[in-house]
């Protein structure tokens, strides 16, 4: 590996863009990105943890149900990264980074079981959900409407992932038997 570095844009910093939004407010707009991308990459590796660990008689709907919300997180969180580059910035890439910008917190390592991941997974969409709003009307106040369309967009992917899972907690299913008792 070499070990001399030949930086070509500076974490943080803001350049120049292509769609000829002001430095100042595109900085604004990156930095709102770059939460929302941290705040993806929280929640992709919390549903991917469900994913992995689902039990139970319902276990293959939600399996899949739970692979499709976190591709389509991923995917998100894709267009989030390039569309913070076109304006000029620097995606957030590390995880280090990515774990020091999320406004949200991750479940820990234990398994729960899955109306409690749902109920952990419920509260996050909603917190993410909050977020994309108060950033949609920043990049409109901004004048990016195209960042705004964008996260629209993925806000109706969002609010329809949070009520599937808002679904699955009814109170006729994902009940355990101490719960019936």
């Amino acid at each position: 590996m070499s070990t001399q570095k030949t930086v070509l844009k500076e974490a943080g910093s803001v350049g120049d863009n292509p769609v000829r939004l002001d430095r100042e407010k595109a900085a604004q707009i990156i930095d709102a990105l770059n939460s929302d991308l941290a705040d993806a990459y929280v929640l992709y590796h919390q549903l991917h943890k469900h994913h992995w660990n689902v039990e139970g008689a319902e276990h293959l709907g939600i399996h899949k149900f739970l692979q499709e919300a976190y591709e389509d997180v991923e995917m998100a969180a894709d267009a989030i990264a390039e569309r913070a580059q076109s304006l000029g910035g620097v995606p957030h890439a590390s995880m280090a980074t990515l774990s020091d910008h999320a406004t949200v917190e991750p479940e820990d390592e234990d398994v729960y079981d899955i109306r409690t991941s749902f109920e952990n997974d419920l509260e996050m969409y909603g917190d993410i959900i909050e977020s994309y709003r108060e950033h949609i009307e920043l990049a409109e106040g901004l004048g990016d409407y195209a960042t705004a369309q964008m996260l629209r967009e993925q806000l109706e992917g969002l609010e329809e992932h949070a009520h599937v899972i808002e679904h699955y907690l009814a109170g006729d299913t994902l009940v355990s038997d101490a719960a019936r008792e």
